[in-house]
C-alpha cells in the first residue's frame, strides 16, 4: 500500500545530516547514450514534446524498466526513452563515473534529441542523477521523480564492493554457461533475483565463447565512493522550484526521514510516497509505483 505525504522544507534538521566536503570537476566529455524508445499508442504526440526519461540504478540497464516504461506511454499518452547511463548497457565508457558526469550526459541526450520540458525518472544511482541535473540545470527539466535515493552523501553498503569482486571472479573464470557464473556468484549474494539482475550484465563477445560483463567493472569499482556522495551540499545555493516527486521503500534505508527536511531545502515543491518495499521497490511493487507516478505526472486540471 502506497502512503502520499506532502511534507513541510521549513523543519530544522540535524548536524548530522552536515555535507562530507568533497572537490568535483564539471569538465567532462559528454557521451551519448544509449536508449530505448517507447511510443504511447497513438502517434498524434510528437516525440519531442514533453516525454519521460527513465534512468536506472547501480548496474542497471534501460531494459530493467521496459515493462513499466511502456505502461507510463501508453497511461500518459507520452514517448519514454529508458536510457543506458555512461558505463553501463550499451552507452559508450569513460574512466570518469560520478553524478555532474553523468548528468551533463543525459543535458546532452536532451539537447542532442530536442527533447522539450521532459520528466525525469531514477532509481537509486539514476535518481541522484536526476537530482543533480535539475539542480545544475533546472530550466532544461519540467519535473522530476527520484526513486529511494535522497540529496544526500551516504556511504554505499559493502555489497556493492562484493558483487564487483564476484563479478571480477566471473570474468576470470571464463564461463561459457549462466548456471556457472550464477553459482559463483551465489558465493557473494544469496538472494536468487538480485543474481539474476546482476547477471543480466553479461554477454558473449563476438568470436569468444566466453561470457564476460558489458559493464567496466574496474571503473565502477574505483567509483564507488563518489556514487554515495551527492555534488550538491547547500540548498541555499542550488534549489528546484518544480515539482518533485519523491518515492521511497519503507523497507530501504536510502531515505531515512531524518533526511526528508533536506530533501524539502532541495526541492521545495516536493511529495513524498511510501511504499511497503525494499529499495528494488519498482520491481517488488510496480502497480503501487505505477499508480504513485502517473498519478503525479497526469496534468491537474
Amino acid at each position: 500500500m502506497a502512503t502520499r505525504r506532502i511534507l513541510s522544507p521549513r523543519s530544522a534538521f540535524g548536524t548530522h545530516l552536515r555535507a562530507i566536503s568533497r572537490q568535483y570537476s564539471s569538465s567532462s566529455e559528454t557521451l551519448s547514450l544509449a536508449f530505448d524508445h517507447h511510443e504511447p499508442p497513438k502517434g498524434d504526440r510528437h516525440r519531442q514534446d514533453s516525454p519521460i526519461i527513465f534512468m536506472h540504478g547501480l548496474f542497471g540497464s534501460k531494459k530493467n524498466n521496459r515493462t513499466v516504461s511502456r505502461v507510463l506511454a501508453r497511461d500518459l499518452k507520452r514517448h519514454v526513452y529508458a536510457v543506458d547511463l555512461r558505463n553501463h548497457g550499451e552507452s559508450p565508457h569513460d574512466p570518469r563515473h560520478d553524478y555532474l558526469a553523468m548528468a551533463d550526459d543525459v543535458a546532452g541526450f536532451i539537447r542532442e534529441h530536442g527533447l522539450q520540458s521532459p520528466s525525469l525518472i531514477g532509481h537509486s544511482m539514476g535518481a541522484k542523477t536526476a537530482m543533480t541535473l535539475a539542480l545544475s540545470s533546472p530550466d532544461l527539466i519540467h519535473d522530476l521523480v527520484s526513486v529511494d535515493n535522497a540529496p544526500i552523501d551516504a556511504v554505499l553498503g559493502t555489497s556493492f564492493a562484493r558483487y564487483v569482486q564476484g563479478m571480477r571472479r566471473i570474468d576470470a573464470a571464463g564461463v561459457t554457461r549462466q548456471a556457472d557464473a550464477d553459482a559463483i556468484l551465489a558465493e557473494y549474494e544469496e538472494e536468487l533475483p538480485i543474481r539474476q539482475f546482476l547477471l543480466g550484465n553479461l554477454h558473449r563477445p563476438a568470436g569468444s565463447p566466453a561470457q564476460k560483463f558489458r559493464v567496466p567493472l574496474g571503473v565502477l569499482g574505483k567509483s564507488l565512493d563518489n556514487l554515495g556522495d551527492f555534488p550538491f551540499k547547500d540548498p541555499a545555493q542550488r534549489r528546484f522550484e518544480k515539482p518533485a516527486l519523491f518515492v521511497r521503500g519503507t523497507r530501504s534505508k536510502y531515505v531515512p526521514d531524518e533526511v526528508i527536511p533536506l530533501i524539502g531545502q532541495f526541492f521545495p515543491r516536493f511529495t513524498l510516497v511510501d511504499i511497503d518495499a525494499g529499495h528494488w521497490l519498482i520491481s517488488e511493487k510496480p502497480e503501487e509505483f505505477l499508480r504513485a507516478v502517473i498519478e503525479f505526472l497526469t496534468p491537474k486540471e
